[in-house]
């Protein structure tokens, strides 16, 4: 047999699922993607089919293999997946008892209130690092365990797995051998104590979960199990497992304390290293896991933007002003200025610092010689400026500072979003060669685990420079434009809001 030299990420996002073949050098051999469908079935609810999400897996799995030509050579399996999402399945069938329901949805806003009325979310920050919002798992989950018929009943029996997507993923991969996840995954579900780093039997009695749903939890780099041989004429050891944002970390190789990556897909996600010691926020900032390798933790703070690049679809899906997101840097250099125009891009609510489920979008400062160039530049600067307010945040939870940001996903190809993002951080934004970091670093979990790489200086050695942006603004004009933002921001907030 050829040297195994080479691993399988599968990078199941929000909207798509793209695996890609890696070589020792973490260059891209050959890739698939396939997008899916959405499904919206009320007002702020938000649901993928999870056999849509397993047969795309497989579709494209396969392809990148035969593309490739690396069967033989392929080391293991990476899985990163779209955070907070889940799927409860039959353990007799691996049969889903409903939809997944994804992490935008936000359909368990008042249960989520509620117990913050009760006092409950002192008890959920201490132990997970998280607020109680219908961003995260448990909540989603015990909506179906109520909504569906039998389902309580049958998961007290233990008829019933629980899993965010990559449980699912890894489930079906094996052939329903394995029911396991990573800890970063758990550490997502507002039942999983980050420090004593186990489920929390306080948390499954507030939240209404039997533990008899649950997986097993994992390091980040192991052996989770090996594919059914049946699926790609061999078995695989699936190898390696992160939360999409997780999984950016260590593809961005911020291995240190105080290096920072923003990934920018759906939502945007930054993530600051703060090495084995977990930091408390005091700016609504969520502790959590960045990953765990050798049973060696390394903790991160984090904040959540839910709309991104999610913004820009609704240019071209929702409003037609764009038939492709890549005009968006064309139209956003073809004007001087943003004329005063703002988008705060609340459409399912904000996240981070804000957490106000309630809030909805909005465009403000329109006149009429407003364009739809200054409405395109206006949702790329939200973008920036929800990036400021985490990084403000996170430093004034002394989290560290941070002197450069590494910046992933399909936004950061955008030149001019990446000077604007500068020009408002006053940092360094450094963009790598290869943007698809998030199925990098899932596929430099899986080498590690089956010797592709020795160590985490090995996965540094792999990071190339793509191109670095500075900032060049004067400031007078920065804080003018950031003060706008502010007021935009409170204009948007609902009257439930705390801040």
């Amino acid at each position: 047999m050829s040297k195994q030299d080479h691993v399988l990420a599968i990078d199941q996002g929000t909207t798509s699922t793209r695996t890609i073949v890696f070589d020792r050098n973490a260059i891209e051999v050959a890739s698939a993607r396939s997008e899916f469908a959405q499904h919206y079935p009320d007002a702020g609810w938000v649901e993928h089919c999870p056999e849509d999400i397993w047969n795309d897996v497989l579709k494209t799995s396969r392809a990148a293999l035969e593309k490739s030509g690396m069967l033989d050579r392929i080391a293991g399996i990476g899985i990163t997946n779209q955070r907070e999402t889940i799927v409860v399945w039959e353990r007799a069938t691996g049969k889903p008892i409903h939809r997944a329901i994804v992490w935008q949805d936000r359909r368990t806003a008042a249960t989520c209130q509620k117990l913050r009325e009760e006092g409950a979310e002192a008890l959920v920050r201490e132990r997970t690092g998280l607020l109680i919002d219908p961003y995260f798992s448990a909540t989603k989950l015990a909506w179906i365990l109520d909504n569906v018929s039998d389902a309580r009943t049958r998961a007290e029996k233990g008829e019933l797995a629980f899993g965010t997507i990559d449980s699912f993923i890894l489930w079906r991969l094996t052939g329903g051998k394995v029911h396991a996840t990573d800890i970063t995954n758990a550490s997502r579900t507002l039942l999983f104590d980050i420090h004593r780093q186990q489920w929390d039997d306080d948390l499954l009695r507030l939240f209404r979960i039997p533990a008899a749903l649950l997986p097993e939890v994992k390091d980040n780099s192991t052996i989770f199990g090996e594919t059914d041989p049946a699926l790609y004429g061999r078995a695989i050891p699936i190898a390696g497992m992160a939360g999409d944002q997780q999984a950016a970390v260590v593809g961005q190789a911020c291995f240190t304390p105080g290096m920072a990556k923003a990934t920018y897909g759906t939502g945007c996600f930054v993530l600051l290293n703060t090495g084995e010691k977990p930091v408390a926020s005091k700016n609504r900032m969520l502790t959590t896991i960045a990953y765990r390798m050798g049973g060696k933790t390394t903790y991160a703070l984090e904040g959540s933007i839910f709309v991104a690049g999610a913004a820009i679809k609704w240019l071209r899906d929702g409003l037609h002003l764009i038939t492709h997101a890549s005009q968006t840097d064309d139209m956003a250099t073809r004007i001087p200025h943003s004329h005063g125009v703002y988008m705060v891009p609340g459409f399912v609510g904000l996240g981070a610092p804000h957490w106000d489920p309630d809030a909805r979008g909005l465009i403000c400062g329109l006149t009429l010689d407003a364009t739809a160039a200054h409405i395109a530049r206006a949702a790329l600067e939200s973008v920036a400026y929800q990036t400021l307010d985490l990084i403000t945040a996170m430093t004034q939870d002394g989290g560290g500072t941070t002197d450069a940001l590494r910046v992933d996903g399909g936004m950061s190809a955008n030149d001019w979003f990446c000077n604007f993002l500068a020009d408002m951080l006053q940092v360094k934004v450094e963009r790598p060669k290869h943007i698809e970091t998030t199925a990098l670093g899932a596929g430099f979990l899986a080498g590690l685990a089956t010797g592709v790489w020795d160590d985490e200086k090995a996965l540094a050695a792999t990071w190339q420079h793509g191109a670095t942006f500075e900032a060049s603004m004067p400031n007078e004009q920065r804080r003018s434009m950031i003060a706008g933002w502010h007021q935009a921001v409170r204009r948007t907030l609902s009257q439930n809001n705390p801040l």
